[in-house]
């Protein structure tokens, strides 16, 4: 949470403010997020999504963000912010993908499934190749156990907006999807303001068959060392309810 803290919380000072100060029920957040003014695109209310309209595919054509009143919103709009050119390579292969399928049917599919995964839950990690293999090989003990000083070494940034929201008032249980996508070690460090200087690097690299896979593995995020006074004690990671086993791997023509 650390890399959207100082200037998150400053805006939603901001947003408290307004709504404060409200006779009626306004699109306060779209209206804070548009003055701050970072983000490649519009943030207008809610109710300017045309009925029968995809929400992406209106923002993919206007460049108009329909926003709502709440924290869900509100991350999501701070990850246009940090995140313009991701944000915007998801959007166009949401938008692209509707189109293909000549509307919004009954099932997303398996690309418009993980595009959406990635949007609401994904977590990027920058990490020495270690915790990665332990990571991929759900090997929770030596994740952090015999390994644990390595995360010292790592960068952890939540990407999915409704994985942000659910941190406000954290859980043991909460999953993110990390992207298996390792960033490079010697990317420039976040200097708080403006576009993530990972930005840049990843956008690029979402490919549709690529992300149609769903290049995620779980990763329990309270388990992170410093996310959680509680997981210094090795037991926490004890509970195969949140920490679990990988899957036995099926028998060859099962």
């Amino acid at each position: 949470m650390t890399p959207w803290r100082a200037w998150g919380q400053a805006l939603w000072r901001q947003v408290q403010a307004a709504q404060s100060r409200a006779s009626a029920p306004t699109a306060v957040v779209a209206t804070v997020l548009q003055a701050a003014g970072w983000a490649p695109v519009r943030f207008v209310p809610q109710a300017e999504l045309p009925a029968g309209v995809a929400y992406e595919s209106h923002i993919f054509a206007t460049g108009s963000v329909p926003t709502r009143d709440n924290l869900h919103d509100f991350f999501n709009a701070l990850v246009w912010m940090r995140f313009p050119q991701t944000k915007r390579a998801l959007n166009r292969l949401q938008a692209q993908a509707i189109e293909a399928a000549g509307g919004v049917g009954a099932t997303r599919g398996p690309l418009r499934d993980a595009l959406t995964l990635f949007d609401e839950n994904v977590l990027l990690l920058q990490a020495p190749e270690p915790l990665w293999q332990a990571l991929r090989a759900r090997a929770w003990k030596p994740l952090f156990g015999a390994l644990r000083p390595l995360w010292a070494q790592a960068q952890v940034v939540t990407f999915g907006h409704a994985l942000t929201e659910k941190l406000v008032q954290p859980y043991k249980s909460i999953t993110a999807h990390v992207l298996c996508l390792p960033l490079p070690r010697d990317l420039p460090p976040d200097p708080g303001t403006g576009p993530h200087p990972w930005d840049a690097w990843l956008a690029p690299r979402l490919r549709a068959d690529w992300l149609a896979a769903k290049p995620y593995t779980p990763l329990p995020v309270m388990g992170i060392p410093g996310w959680c006074p509680a997981n210094e004690d090795a037991a926490y990671y004890d509970d195969t309810e949140v920490f679990r086993p990988p899957r036995p791997a099926r028998p060859a023509g099962a």
